[in-house]
């Protein structure tokens, strides 16, 4: 049974009582940091025991939770958003997508259905969610893990050149922020979609280490939602995870800073739509996060959590991705 938390003024769990008067737990993977596991045992407990049908009724007004059954229709899905996004756009009203790196299978897909419905992008836009910083630098376009590379790689290089759109309406985040940051507020963006990190973020949106003003607690939810685009120290759950899924797990080879869209260009994206392929994320973290979103207890320690507080969230989950919780040993 989904547990029926409540919010604003009425207890939850003994868990908010725990996270707002008494020490919180240290995390049991990187002490120096915030993380999940260092929420209370009773909200950890309560996402690993959530069903699939379970999941189906974390849905809510604002909060959207959809399956689908094999991994053709869930790539195909996630590519129309860019199609769907991008048909919105002309030349008095120009808009775009923001676009994740991870999961990156919907990509060829975009190129392919722009080239087939030869749709013309002159006016269409598309910002990269994030790009790794090395030497205070964000990476070139020749670094092998780099993420606006990928994008090039595996979808605009594709599309024809005549359909293609121009250079300049494709904002990659770089240590130029303020350049970045400009164009939310020229470009209207439709919507952000991205994946989910196994330290539960969206973007490169982790959790902080835990360290001065944030040694006892992690920053509100209202604090963590000040944060725009910035150059951020990795937490090791990402180092580790983006080793394992892009590196073949040559973790000396992965940066340790990126530059990251913030809660701030979030929160100016009308939709925000988080893929859940069961490839970047564990079977627990994809309940945990939903579980936090539906009954609206953001923590800056789970950050995708703070979604709860985004008017408008897909979750879309491919149903053989979604696992279970229970022990199998190997």
């Amino acid at each position: 049974m989904v547990p029926s938390y409540r919010y604003n003024g009425v207890p939850l769990i003994p868990y908010l009582f725990i996270t707002t008067y008494l020490m919180r737990p240290y995390s049991k993977i990187a002490p120096g940091w915030w993380d999940y596991t260092t929420l209370d045992r009773e909200i950890l407990d309560d996402a690993a025991q959530l069903t699939v049908s379970d999941l189906q009724q974390l849905s809510r007004p604002g909060f959207d939770v959809r399956f689908y059954g094999t991994r053709e229709e869930f790539f195909l899905a996630e590519a129309l958003e860019y199609i769907d996004t991008w048909r919105q756009s002309n030349a008095n009203h120009p808009c775009g997508i923001c676009g994740p790196i991870g999961p990156t299978e919907q990509l060829p897909l975009v190129a392919r259905l722009v080239n087939s419905l030869e749709m013309n992008l002159a006016h269409a836009h598309f910002w990269g969610m994030d790009e790794w910083i090395v030497d205070g630098k964000a990476v070139d376009l020749d670094f092998p893990l780099g993420f606006a590379k990928a994008d090039m790689d595996l979808c605009f290089s594709r599309i024809r050149p005549d359909l293609r759109m121009p250079l300049k309406n494709l904002h990659f985040p770089t240590e130029n922020i303020q350049k970045f940051t400009q164009t939310w507020d020229e470009i209207r963006c439709v919507l952000m979609q991205g994946g989910q990190g196994e330290v539960k973020h969206w973007a490169f949106n982790d959790p902080p280490r835990r360290e001065g003003d944030y040694e006892d607690a992690p920053p509100s939810p209202e604090e963590y939602r000040k944060l725009g685009t910035r150059i951020v120290d990795l937490h090791p759950i990402t180092l580790i995870q983006n080793a394992r899924t892009s590196g073949g797990g040559v973790v000396q080879n992965v940066p340790t800073q990126a530059v990251t869209v913030g809660p701030v260009e979030t929160w100016k994206a009308e939709t925000v739509s988080i893929w859940h392929a069961g490839c970047h994320d564990n079977p627990f973290g994809m309940r945990l996060s939903a579980l936090m979103i539906s009954k609206r207890i953001p923590d800056a320690a789970v950050p995708m959590s703070l979604l709860a507080d985004h008017p408008n969230v897909r979750f879309n989950y491919l149903v053989s991705g979604i696992g279970n919780c229970e022990v199998e040993m190997h």
